[in-house]
């Protein structure tokens, strides 16, 4: 699964990723280990929604230097989360996830014919977002919106020229 190239920029944050996944660990009273350690570069050095099956298959084999199993990668995925690390959410009945620590707050369309994810961000959403929620007393924590449609490069190649088009 791919990001448009227009992807968000990072933000400047205190801790890299792996300072602060170790900072979660230790409130937890868990060890950082080597493959999670290979886990957190693996997943942020590329700015790439993917889900867990995308991930593994990017990374070593079994035998090869590095390998991390399909169980440790899952459960890794969801210690991102809850780190804060990394955001999912669903789509076409998948986990999908995507980088949350030193990104900010973003939402996507989505092409339902070619499965690529494009971020935007939009002030004018924020404010409207912002407007409603006070209206009805609302507190708001954050949102995620994800707007499903045909991209553009889609909408080209469907457009074929019928016999009747051509008289």
């Amino acid at each position: 699964m791919s990001t448009s190239p227009e992807s968000l920029q990072p933000l400047d944050v205190s801790l890299s990723p792996q300072e602060r996944f170790e900072e979660y660990l230790q409130t937890r009273g868990l060890r950082q280990t080597s493959q999670r350690k290979f886990l957190i570069d693996a997943v942020f050095d590329e700015h790439e929604h993917f889900d867990a099956d995308e991930l593994i298959d990017r990374l070593p084999r079994r035998g090869e230097k590095n390998y991390v199993s399909s169980a440790t990668v899952y459960r890794t995925l969801r210690e991102f989360v809850d780190a804060g690390l990394l955001k999912s959410f669903q789509l076409d009945g998948r986990t999908v996830y995507e980088l949350d620590y030193g990104y900010p707050q973003h939402d996507h369309l989505y092409c339902t014919k070619c499965k690529q994810l494009f971020e935007f961000q939009s002030d004018l959403l924020v404010e409207m977002r912002d407007k409603v929620a006070s209206e009805m007393g609302f507190r708001v924590t954050g949102h995620r919106m994800i707007i499903q449609g045909i991209c553009r490069e889609c909408t080209k190649g469907r457009r074929k020229k019928r016999k009747q088009d051509l008289v």
